[in-house]
């Protein structure tokens, strides 16, 4: 199978494989897989035809950064008398973006409402009983001991 890399900077404003390039930086595709990241047949595969939300698009892209700073991580570091190629910077620089969005996916997965009762902002009382109550460990069997 044949590999494609194409850019269309008219697209950006499209959820599609030119937004994904684009907010990665993996723009320059004349030299297809020696200065592209990722071919057009894998950002296909992981963004989805439809992105509904704002979260899909972001799974799609912590996908594309995990798959990229993983490709990258078997670069190793050369020198050859005054030249030297940090190969090895290039997986850091990824991966410390795919930690990062990752991060911000997490702490977009707690609702408002757990964070507003977390902490103790927003909501004054709560509507159901505390999970957790004193004595909540003793049965009537064991004399009312804590077990």
């Amino acid at each position: 199978m044949k590999k494609s890399y194409t850019y269309n900077p008219s697209n950006v404003g499209v959820y599609g494989i030119d937004r994904m390039r684009f907010e990665l930086g993996d723009v320059m595709v004349e030299g297809r897989e020696l200065t592209s990241a990722l071919c057009d047949e894998e950002y296909g595969a992981v963004i989805p035809e439809k992105v509904h939300t704002k979260r899909q698009w972001k799974k799609a892209k912590l996908a594309c950064l995990e798959s990229i700073f993983r490709r990258f991580s078997y670069e190793s570091d050369t020198k050859t008398g005054p030249l030297s190629l940090a190969l090895g910077e290039r997986a850091k620089l990824w991966q410390e973006e795919y930690e990062k969005l990752k991060v911000e996916l997490k702490k977009s997965a707690v609702s408002a409402e757990a964070v507003a009762l977390l902490t103790g902002n927003g909501i004054k009382e709560s509507t159901m009983p505390p999970y957790f109550y004193n004595g909540m460990m003793s049965t009537e069997e064991s004399g009312g001991r804590d077990i």
